[in-house]
């Protein structure tokens, strides 16, 4: 009978045991599951970095800070970076060159890349230009035409010479603006440094272009969303499911202002100096590398749907969505095949 009772206690003890091994595990993995994230505003948007799998909170905040390093690089308007230096002819030479750093030249070479695959559609030498519009103010000023002439024969990115790390503008008051790739850049650089530190699952959102680090640790895909035009940012249009690739988008919603019942937006046609009027409202790029979802992206929408769909359909690894002015969506070939739809909640 002795040995009966001591039985059925040791059984009650080992099964209190389980019960609660049981249960810590379960609070670990429900802590687990808990991400950490670091935001701030940087390069003139918001910027978050989720980590799903570490409680290093320092990773975060290191990740988000490295945003400073390159605004001291690509920034068109701080006037310590480099970038502002070389458009104002302040940068060291050698010789006739304005000598780079190893950043800025790859950064260029990339949009000098996109410039020719558009035929000067996308321009990353339209500083003269862009320079001119002011899309943040709220002034709602539009360029007088004597000023955009002027600035248009300055506007070309075969007049770019770039040599390693060694860059010559072919006429004076030429100037560059890496507005339009230099986020997916910095995004990239980010991802970079999160796989450094043993990161496999993390979001990077920097102002709605979002690279995904992995997945969920469970194993499921990230839902990224594809924002509705000219609503707020947390209404989406369609949602994707996404794993370790980018989601960029760019839009005449994005930076713009309506003066006499005209919209003026960011996105700037070379050829005239004033913005893209083609009834594209947005092309959003799904793709491994950011910088080429920030290139693409901004291509695609200065080509036009028909151009721009062609485009894409010839790259690999590559898809897109693009919304006409009737809010119609418009997929590029194997897009279905490629990318699953989540439900919009």
């Amino acid at each position: 009978m002795t040995n009966r009772k001591t039985m059925t206690v040791v059984c009650c003890l080992l099964g209190l045991a389980v019960l609660i091994t049981f249960a810590v595990f379960y609070q670990k993995k429900e802590k687990q599951a808990e991400p950490i994230s670091a935001t701030a505003f940087k390069l003139n948007t918001i910027v978050t970095v989720t980590i799903y799998d570490s409680k290093n909170q320092k990773l975060a905040d290191e990740a988000v800070a490295l945003c400073d390093k390159y605004e001291k690089l690509f920034s068109r308007t701080m006037e310590s970076s480099e970038l502002y230096q070389l458009n104002h002819g302040t940068l060291p030479k050698e010789g006739n060159a304005f000598v780079l750093s190893e950043e800025t030249a790859k950064l260029i070479q990339k949009g000098l890349e996109y410039g020719k695959v558009s035929d000067g559609a996308f321009d990353i030498a339209i500083e003269p230009v862009s320079s001119l519009w002011d899309f943040t103010s709220g002034k709602k000023d539009i360029p007088s035409q004597e000023d955009i002439s002027k600035a248009l024969p300055l506007v070309n990115y075969k007049d770019v010479q770039l040599d390693g790390n060694l860059l010559t503008f072919a006429k004076e008051g030429m100037g560059l603006d890496l507005g339009a790739i230099a986020k997916g850049y910095i995004a990239d650089r980010i991802k970079d440094y999160l796989l450094e530190q043993g990161v496999k699952s993390a979001t990077i959102n920097l102002g709605g272009n979002v690279l995904c680090v992995g997945e969920k640790p469970e194993g499921t895909p990230f839902k990224i969303g594809i924002q509705k035009p000219f609503a707020d940012r947390s209404e989406t249009i369609a949602v994707m499911n996404i794993s370790d690739k980018s989601v960029v988008s760019s839009g005449i919603y994005e930076r713009y202002f309506e003066k006499d019942g005209k919209i003026y937006h960011h996105i700037l046609n070379p050829a005239t100096g004033y913005p893209y009027d083609n009834h594209l409202v947005s092309v959003t790029i799904i793709s491994d590398k950011s910088v080429d979802g920030d290139g693409l992206s901004t291509s695609c929408f200065a080509l036009g749907l028909d151009k721009g769909m062609e485009l894409i359909n010839s790259l690999p690894d590559v898809q897109a969505v693009f919304i006409t002015d009737d809010y119609e969506l418009h997929y590029s070939d194997g897009f279905e095949e490629e990318i699953s739809m989540a439900d919009v909640k």
